[in-house]
Parts: structure tokens; sequence; C-alpha cells
């Protein structure tokens, strides 16, 4: 796939001092490189990575025979990182989709790609699958539920196709594992599986976007001390960190605390797993929940709804919106929470549980397990009441807290950004 867009010099008075006699309407013109995969030869339907055509002006389909089309993007979906293209061509040959929840670790797989340079179009490097479920890989609300493989891929990889031995596409080549200065292969690759590819298609041809489900609850993961302090036998599972006003799981009876040990009849592996479940679910439909709230074990009947557009509150596994002035999120003080953080008898606030590395709280020192129980001189005991005290002390860009660490009590002032 290659890929043009236009860009404009800098208007400004240096610009025209140096250049006087350039056209200011002048365009420069840069390609991009990526690969993708054909799923549909009838309706010419071109499969490969958001990322590989955002933004982009023309794209033009070059085949392994050296014919090149103009391609149409039939739909987008950057949560998942998946594009849907559209070519006007006769005699494709397409890709018959392959299960990937069959895919097993230790399987030979051969990714397909155009790694650096068109002239090294349609290159086939071989390996192994060398882990499956990868989440946390890629920054930002994105669902991830990678394959993890060593087969070499590169940058010009990305959108190209990952097969197993039968020749059936089980991925799209996404993302390499590199370090701040080396951008090329070293033996650690990630690709979309294709049974998440297959549904994103779907609901993008359909009806141009992609529908997902969402249960209305923020959740983090649970780590070996969390799971020992809560009395659960493993960290497995999603600890739900704060519910939704008026959403689904708060309809169903959740509280923050309880831990989502099991959904539809499957085993909750961990925060990524859930997120993936719940939004490939099908909306306004009754589903099992079981959670594990003051050590027993409890069974709810949730109805999923369709998940609001992205400027909506608390979509699953998000930092709330409310705290990210501050960059810290905060939880209320569930009997669970009390035990983890060692928080003593009859004290009231909210919990740090979370905060983000370089943000205006942690340059303050603010850490997780801080106790937090005013904001100025009002006194905060849920998420949502610290949220609406953040926004009405906001307006004066500077927000004094009400700490305990360690027993000791103290007030912190930040400052924040105009």
């Amino acid at each position: 796939l290659g890929q043009v867009h236009g860009q404009l010099p800098q208007d400004n008075d240096f610009f025209k001092f140096f250049a006087p006699r350039m056209p200011r309407q002048r365009e420069y013109k840069s390609t991009a490189l990526g690969s993708g995969v054909i799923v549909n030869s009838r309706k010419g339907y071109v499969i490969t990575n958001n990322h590989v055509v955002d933004d982009m002006d023309e794209i033009t389909v070059r085949l392994l025979d050296k014919t090149e089309y103009k391609a149409t993007v039939v739909g987008r979906d950057p949560k998942s990182d998946i594009a849907v293209l559209q070519i006007d061509a006769r005699g494709l040959t397409d890709l018959d989709f392959g299960n990937s929840d069959k895919l097993r670790v230790g399987e030979w797989v051969i990714a397909v790609g155009s790694p650096f340079s068109a002239n090294l179009s349609h290159t086939v490097t071989a390996g192994i699958v060398s882990a499956k479920g990868r989440g946390n890989i890629i920054q930002g609300d994105v669902y991830e539920d990678f394959i993890q493989t060593d087969a070499a891929i590169n940058p010009g990889n990305s959108g190209g196709a990952l097969l197993n031995s039968a020749g059936d596409l089980i991925g799209i080549n996404t993302a390499i594992y590199t370090n701040s200065f080396d951008r090329s292969n070293k033996g650690v690759g990630f690709a979309i599986p294709s049974n998440m590819v297959k549904q994103v298609m779907a609901d993008l041809i359909q009806h141009g976007k992609v529908l997902r489900s969402w249960i209305g609850v923020q959740i983090q993961p649970l780590n070996d001390s969390s799971a020992r302090a809560m009395g659960l036998k493993s960290p497995d599972g999603a600890l739900v960190s704060d519910v939704v006003k008026d959403g689904p799981a708060k309809k169903a009876g959740l509280k923050t605390g309880d831990v989502i040990i099991e959904f539809n009849h499957v085993q909750v592996k961990n925060v990524d797993h859930l997120r993936n479940t719940v939004s490939a679910s099908k909306p306004n439909k009754r589903y099992d929940l079981i959670v594990i709230r003051d050590g027993r074990k409890k069974t709810l009947k949730v109805t999923l709804e369709e998940m609001p557009g992205d400027d909506a509150l608390a979509t699953v596994s998000r930092p709330p919106a409310q705290t990210n002035e501050l960059g810290i999120q905060v939880s209320s003080l569930s009997q669970s929470v009390i035990r983890e953080y060692d928080i003593s008898k009859g004290e009231e606030g909210v919990i740090v549980i979370a905060v983000v590395e370089g943000s205006i709280a942690a340059e303050a020192g603010i850490r997780i397990g801080d106790l937090i129980t005013r904001v100025g001189t009002k006194k905060c005991n849920s998420p949502r009441g610290f949220a609406a005290l953040i926004k009405e002390t906001q307006k004066k860009n500077m927000v004094m807290l009400h700490m305990k660490r360690d027993g000791v009590a103290r007030y912190m002032t930040l400052e924040l950004d105009d």
C-alpha cells in the first residue's frame, strides 16, 4: 500500500523573507508504505492497519504482478487499528480466515509484507507463535489481544498477513517491539487475531463503524499482593474501582471493590480479556456475571448497552476523565481497598490507586495508597464527589488536597496548567 499526503510550508514572516518567490500554496508530497491482505476477491475488500492509511489523501494498492489500483476507505477503526479498503479489480485471489482462537503457542506461522521499501514487497518470513493474548503493548485507548511472534516483522510490514502452516489468515501484523534508537526487528512482533479482524471488518462494511458493548465500570488489574489481601486464590479477574452512574453495571448491582471473575460463562483472565470480551458481545442482551464480593461468589445478571461516544464518562478500563487534570485515579474505601492499602478503621476519603507518570500529581510526590480526605476544606468520600470538588477548584488554577500517608496528615497544593 502506498499513500500520499500534502503539507504546506509555514506561512510566517521568516519563511516569506527567505523564500519570497516561492508560491504560497506550493504543496509538498511525501509517501508512506504499508502492507495489506485481500479478503474478498469478488468485492475487492482489502484489510490493513488504520495507522497505515490514517490522514492520507490518496491510497494506491500494488499487487504481486505490479498492477496498481486506487483504493477507497470503506471504514476505519482506530481502537483496533483495523481499516477496510476497496479496489475495483478483477481476477483477484483472496485469503481464507483461520480461527485464531485455535492457534497454539509454539505453532509455526508465516508473515508476509513489504519491509522498509517497495523493492522488498511480498517478503515472506517464518517463525513461531511466542505468546497469545498480549495486552498493554500500545499506548492509548486501543483493544489489545495480540498474537506475539518471532517471525521477522519490520517497518512496512504493518497491515500484512500472518498465516498458519495451512495458509489461513490468523492475524494482521501491526507492531514490533523496539528500543528508542533502533526500529528494526528484535524477534518480538505483534499481530491482531483474525477473529477480532473478522468482526471489526463485518461491522465496518455493514455499519461504517464498529458496534461495541460496554458494562459501565472502571476496572484495574490484580497483582499477587492485592489478590492475597482480598482472599483470592489467584490474581485472575478484574477489580472494579468505580461504577458508572446509571450504567449497565450499576443497574445490575455491581459495586466498587467487586472482582469480576467470570463473564458469560467465560473465566476472566485479566483487564484486557474482560474488556475485549464485553466489547465483542451483543448489546441489549442479558449476560451472567460472577463476582467476588467480601470473599464470597455472587452471580449477577447484566444487560449490556451499546458503548457511548469517546466523550462519554468511564468507558471500560479507561482512567476517569475527571482526574485527568491531576493525573491520578481514586477509589472509594470499600472493604477490599481498606484491607489492601491497610487503611485505619474509621478513616474517610478516597484512596489513590493510580498515578500517571510525569503528571502534575506525580511531580508533586503523590503516591498510590495516599488517602485524600478533603479538597480545600470540603470533605470527599467518593470518586464522583472528588471529581466535582476538583472541577470546582480548577477555576483558580490551583488545587489544595488534604492527604494522609503512614498516619501523617498534611495539605498539598498543586498548581494546574493554564
